[in-house]
């Protein structure tokens, strides 16, 4: 499948999860749920194609000075805060002000630091994805939309997280995944003042971070099925309801 985006001229990264395989056989429904970046500041035209979609739902993974600096208000949809404060990895001008990234970083430390958030989404963070998966199973949060600033980290492992819960398989996760490489506009983090080398590895999604998530919830729990019905609340009822909101046939 090829992943495509809904295009904004004043945010990015939009895409509907819909139209994925699944190992089954059916296929992740369209028009039910959504993952982008921050849909702050949206120009008319923006506004009226994402009213278009029909939201009742928006969940925002970010921080509360994110949310403070740029308040994201869809018309029509209640609004979820499901908080994951910035860290390494999330919220990049957080990152700068912490004033860790001197320019002496080299990308391997920057990937470490950057897969300790991604094991902290797993592993710490898991109530806020277990949030998402609960609002997922009422019809009446559908369409829902969920997004943190870039969509790309938080936005990126819960996506994953809910494609593999569906039946989706890998390959397919990890290309809805690094999408994001292709439909983020950099440009909404142009002023900060990123050192060499840094800039490649905090501004793109990479395979090996959402890997290193994955074997930390296997290590932890010793399967993702174990992991799902455990912290993310997914026992046999709650899976029959996401299945039915959100699958094909």
């Amino acid at each position: 499948m090829q992943v495509a985006d809904i295009p904004l001229k004043s945010a990015s990264n939009l895409r509907d999860l819909g139209g994925w395989p699944t190992l089954d056989g059916r296929r992740v429904r369209g028009g039910r749920v959504f993952r982008a970046a921050a849909l702050a500041g949206l120009c008319a035209e923006d506004e009226a194609a994402i009213a278009a979609l029909g939201l009742r739902a928006v969940v925002d993974f970010r921080g509360t000075r994110e949310r403070a600096r740029a308040p994201v208000i869809l018309a029509g949809a209640i609004n979820y805060s499901l908080a994951i404060e910035a860290s390494v990895g999330a919220g990049l001008k957080d990152i700068m002000r912490t004033g860790q990234m001197s320019g002496h970083f080299k990308r391997a430390d920057v990937m470490a630091l950057l897969q300790e958030a991604y094991i902290a989404y797993a592993l710490q963070n898991f109530g806020q994805y277990r949030g998402l998966f609960d609002l997922l199973q009422t019809e009446d949060n559908l369409p829902l939309l969920f997004h943190c600033a870039a969509g790309k980290d938080r936005t990126g492992f819960g996506a994953a997280l809910l494609l593999s819960a569906l039946g989706v398989a890998w390959p397919d996760v990890l290309e809805d995944y690094l999408a994001t490489n292709r439909f983020w506009q950099r440009e909404s983090v142009r002023d900060l003042d990123l050192p060499p080398g840094v800039s490649e590895v905090l501004l793109g999604a990479h395979a090996s971070l959402l890997e290193g998530a994955f074997r930390a919830v296997r290590r932890e729990y010793g399967s993702l099925e174990a992991y799902l019905a455990g912290p993310i609340g997914l026992d046999a009822g709650a899976r029959t309801r996401l299945t039915a909101n959100l699958l094909e046939g």
